[in-house]
């Protein structure tokens, strides 16, 4: 089922999944996948690699998902990608029943200046596969604290509105602790007649050195709230665990106050934490 239709008819929950490499086993990730979905998300996004690496995976994984009669989600990056790439990507998700793509330029990889590829941004990319493909329903990021590389947050909404122009039917958000920004950016984006449903990506608090590398790689501020709990309990992994799910928890609740569209959240590929905080929140019993 395609999520903009979801998205009309309810705020979504969903889950991201990444690939194991190669060399590693599936099993372990269908374990969680079987957890994940006795939570009875709306869907299931499926990353791949910087660069492009292990996109053969991410296919396989999206395959099993569909197989498994849940929607599923790809992300599809600009990088390495001709539009002869993107034409047999997008007919090989379509042969295994993707219906949803999450199309971005992603991040480009040290060595060198562009995407190495046909497509040097995200919505060059959203108007080929729209262009081609009518029938798939194409989502977008988007960055409540702005794109690291954009000089300013008007600047960043005016390339998002060119991804609403360009064919997207629905907005996620890059993970976003901070409540209050993510509100400034709604109040702004909806100002710019930019109209799109927006599903909030949330990142759970449970290990402080993934939280702090995820956070500050992707240029997003951390709120006194999450500092407070990092400088308390930094050195105690356990005890860290236990506040960040409260955190994750609280967040939650501001965030449905907030007045989202969908809520997607970063499973780590990791099930046990996930559903706690889904019981904890009241979203899953």
């Amino acid at each position: 089922m395609k999520i903009s239709q979801m998205l009309k008819e309810r705020i979504t929950y969903s889950f991201e999944v990444f690939p194991p490499k190669m060399e590693q086993s599936l099993e372990p990730l269908k374990e969680t996948l079987d957890q994940l979905y006795k939570c009875t998300p709306d869907f299931i996004s499926c990353t791949y690699g910087a660069g492009g690496t292990n996109k053969g995976r991410s296919t396989e994984l999206c395959e099993i998902i569909e197989k498994s009669n849940h929607n599923v989600m790809t992300h599809f990056t600009c990088i390495g990608n001709t539009k002869k790439d993107v034409l047999n990507y997008m007919n090989e998700y379509i042969s295994i029943g993707v219906e949803n793509v999450l199309a971005l330029r992603g991040d480009i990889p040290h060595g060198l200046d562009g995407t190495n590829g046909d497509f040097s941004n995200a919505n060059q990319l959203i108007a080929f596969i729209r262009e081609n493909f009518s029938n798939l329903c194409l989502a977008a990021a988007c960055y409540p604290e702005k794109h690291m590389e954009a000089s300013s947050i008007e600047e960043d909404i005016n390339f998002l509105k060119l991804k609403q122009d360009c064919g997207a039917e629905f907005l996620m958000t890059q993970l976003c602790h901070d409540v209050e920004a993510y509100e400034s950016f709604m109040d702004k984006i909806r100002n710019k007649q930019i109209v799109l449903p927006v599903v909030v990506g949330i990142m759970p608090v449970l290990s402080k050195d993934a939280i702090i590398r995820m956070t500050v790689s992707n240029g997003c501020s951390i709120p006194k709230e999450l500092a407070e709990i990092i400088g308390k309990y930094g050195d105690e992994p356990e005890e860290f665990k236990k506040a960040g799910k409260e955190f994750t928890v609280k967040q939650i609740s501001r965030y449905m106050d907030a007045g989202i569209n969908g809520l997607h959240i970063y499973s780590l590929n990791k099930y046990r934490d996930i559903v706690d905080i889904l019981h904890a929140s009241g979203i899953h019993n």
